[in-house]
């Protein structure tokens, strides 16, 4: 069973592609429709609070048809942040939670829970803690109201939980860890939240799989022109599981996005025993 999640950064960019990162965009969804996975989840989606046009929602059906799709939008700022998943097999419900978390973060469309017989998943597009980390204490509150939530849903059954956490958790996890501590995405706070997400239950799968692997990473800064040249990377996009599905993973990776800069699908396949 294959699992895809990607920090798109606009819906709309990608179906137009009318601009040279639009069609790598365009071209990097087009090669996830082709890899067919069982459950796609989407982070930044950049869509207005009444969701698809009538074209946006017409490319996505003829690139996954007959999937089932669930989106979630920004209902605070139109445009902004916003998820989406699509899974080949109907859930039992869908979660739109609203986890307590501060300011507008819970009206941000930030969080969709597909629950199945044996199994969640879910997505996340983690608030950035932003410029001169000016929302570095509402994102510990963040951290902490999630965590919460994903303990709530694991004490029901496991979870398979994706997305833009927007930390890098180690130093191997990123180029140039000593001139970007204490830089949004790898401050000491930021860094040991994710260790407590970890430490309730869960587990890093690239990690758990590639222990000691350097080098890889999902995000490359598009304000730097030679960043994915020389792969000045951080690995900030995660598939997480409930430790009691370690025997079931398989392989995850990321997912090779030529030139295109910015984030890179990332994708975990289960074991042949394992089901939704």
């Amino acid at each position: 069973m294959k699992f895809i999640s990607w920090n798109i950064d606009s819906i709309n960019a990608a179906v137009e592609h009318k601009s040279a990162r639009g069609e790598m965009t365009w071209q990097v969804l087009q090669d996830i429709a082709a890899q067919q996975p069982d459950v796609l989840a989407i982070q930044e989606t950049k869509l207005k609070a009444t969701g698809l046009t009538k074209k946006q929602a017409a490319a996505l059906d003829e690139l996954f048809p007959g999937y089932h799709r669930y989106l979630r939008m920004s209902t605070g700022r139109s445009g902004y942040s916003g998820t989406m998943m699509l899974s080949r097999q109907e859930p039992i419900n869908v979660e739109m939670p609203e986890i307590g978390a501060p300011g507008e973060m819970d009206i941000e469309g930030r969080v969709i829970t597909l629950e199945f017989a044996n199994t969640y998943v879910s997505t996340v597009y983690t608030p950035n803690s932003g410029s001169a980390l000016a929302r570095l204490d509402d994102r510990q509150s963040w951290d902490d109201a999630y965590r919460a939530y994903m303990q709530q849903l694991d004490a029901h059954k496991p979870v398979i939980f994706s997305g833009d956490f927007n930390v890098a958790h180690q130093e191997i996890d990123l180029k140039n860890p000593k001139s970007n501590h204490k830089k949004a995405g790898f401050t000491d706070e930021e860094r040991e939240h994710f260790s407590r997400l970890l430490d309730a239950g869960f587990t890093d799968t690239f990690r758990y799989l590639h222990p000691d692997q350097a080098g890889v990473y999902t995000w490359w800064a598009q304000i730097s022109k030679t960043s994915k040249i020389n792969n000045s990377g951080w690995r900030i996009d995660y598939y997480l599981t409930s430790n009691r599905l370690n025997d079931q993973l398989d392989e995850m990776s990321v997912i090779d996005t030529g030139a295109r800069q910015d984030h890179a699908p990332i994708m975990l396949t289960m074991t042949d025993d394992f089901t939704l």
